[in-house]
């Protein structure tokens, strides 16, 4: 049979007298292969998939991953870096760094489990955005555009390379927040809809982890609607096939029509994710020890019951994996304690993803990512907080082809502005993309007569990150 079954071909099928049971086999085929059918990369890839923990608020680098001697010691004293700093006092960290693993990279005391993981850690200290604004440099930081609706990079990605399980959406996004751009940060915008992230939780959307607290309800955050009642499977089936067939003779009558045809590709996607969602979230097949590892059941563990899904869903041919922080790093007050706070949050679970991919064989192809929209200054706002800083920060990666133990670029003596190999989010996300076995130069969507892509007309692999 064909790569593809044409339009004509399937009408002329559903007209022959072929009942509709007998000809979704062949339409389910055909919509899989071309929509979301893994795809060759343009040159052989280090990584395979992704995990984006989204550090949502912008973490403070100068607290966390950059040490800066020279911050410490002019702790306290005026600042002079520029006019929009003029007579602030400087603040060096305000809980101990240290230096950790054979690399000796260093990283805060708050984080001392992700710590142990020191040596698989790629630091990144010279990144920089273009806005200090959270919903700009949030935009930015997903979709490259901090002005435009753009196609996130979980988008990009999944219409680069398709999917690897034609059960499960290639991306999925864990607890998304609704601020900052919502849904656009992980939507397809011209790209075809099928490309656009799955949301499963979200911030604002309390009732789906609710239940979780209580001691009798099974791990795993609930899929509303994943499952039809009041119908069998194949009556179910006969009905998306109506409509799909309804659907596909608008298309041929109507010409191009992107929006119907991603509609398509979405109800034969979420019929197929019945037979397989429910498993992947249900985490009663875990291991005590591995629910240990998580810190599951120890309390509030919302985060750390993402982060073991985001282990699944990757164990399952999930292309791209978003989480999102639980808790908010915009610390213009209360530093030293929301800083704990955070860390301590998201510490082990992120630790024990880490140690739970690289002892399945999965780390070596899957690049984590740790990042959050911008940084804080090193002059203090108010008493004991920080304001937000663009010109200069700290996100870090690990697995995927990237070299562990590396502290690559720097920022000025007390941690302001990237001065050393300065990574722009556009560099950023040719790196990524090219871990991928993407160039980031080729993957482009033709949209309104114009080739569109991720690094807009900019970016640059940073080549000296690769392993």
């Amino acid at each position: 049979m064909n790569a593809t079954l044409s339009r004509r071909q399937t009408l002329q099928t559903l007209s022959s007298g072929i009942g509709w049971l007998a000809f979704s086999a062949l339409a389910q085929q055909a919509a899989a292969r071309s929509s979301l059918a893994p795809r060759l990369p343009h040159f052989p890839a280090r990584a395979k998939r992704v995990i984006f923990l989204t550090m949502r608020g912008g973490p403070s680098h100068v607290d966390l991953f950059d040490h800066k001697p020279e911050l410490i010691a002019t702790s306290g004293k005026t600042s002079a870096l520029g006019r929009d700093s003029a007579g602030a006092r400087l603040l060096g960290p305000v809980h101990p760094m240290a230096q950790y693993g054979q690399s000796g990279q260093w990283m805060t005391t708050l984080y001392p489990e992700l710590a142990k993981h020191a040596d698989d850690l790629c630091i990144i200290n010279s990144m920089r955005t273009d806005l200090p604004n959270h919903a700009q440099a949030f935009g930015q930081m997903h979709t490259g555009s901090f002005q435009f609706v753009r196609p996130s990079i979980g988008a990009w990605t999944l219409y680069g390379l398709g999917s690897e399980n034609d059960n499960l959406p290639g991306f999925i996004t864990l607890n998304p927040p609704a601020d900052n751009g919502g849904a656009q940060n992980y939507g397809s915008a011209f790209l075809p809809a099928i490309c656009q992230g799955t949301r499963i939780g979200g911030s604002q959307l309390p009732e789906l982890y609710a239940a979780l607290l209580k001691k009798d309800v099974a791990p795993g955050p609930p899929m509303k609607n994943i499952e039809n009642q009041q119908i069998s499977r194949e009556l179910q089936r006969a009905q998306v096939d109506l409509i799909r067939g309804l659907n596909e003779r608008k298309v041929e009558r109507d010409g191009h029509q992107p929006e119907i045809e991603g509609a398509i590709a979405s109800f034969e996607l979420a019929f197929r994710m019945q037979a397989e969602v429910p498993e992947v979230l249900d985490l009663r097949s875990e291991s005590s020890e591995t629910l240990k590892l998580y810190g599951i059941g120890q309390g509030k563990d919302q985060f750390a019951r993402q982060c073991l899904l985001a282990r699944r869903l990757a164990e399952a041919g999930v292309r791209f994996i978003e989480i999102a922080s639980p808790v908010h790093w915009d610390h213009h007050n209360r530093l030293k304690e929301l800083l704990a706070t955070n860390c301590t949050a998201t510490d082990r679970p992120i630790a024990a993803l880490l140690t739970d991919l690289k002892s399945r064989g999965l780390l070596r192809d899957t690049l984590v990512v740790w990042a959050g929209e911008f940084g804080r200054t090193p002059y203090a706002q108010s008493v004991d907080g920080r304001d937000h800083n663009h010109r200069g920060y700290s996100i870090w990666m690990a697995g995927g082809g990237v070299r562990g133990g590396l502290t690559y670029g720097a920022t000025d003596e007390v941690g302001h502005k990237a001065v050393l190999d300065p990574m722009h989010i556009h560099d950023w996300h040719a790196t990524i993309l090219h871990l991928l076995g993407l160039d980031h130069k080729k993957l482009t969507f033709n949209y309104g007569g114009r080739n569109f892509r991720l690094t807009n007309v900019e970016g640059e692999v940073a080549q000296k990150i690769l392993g």
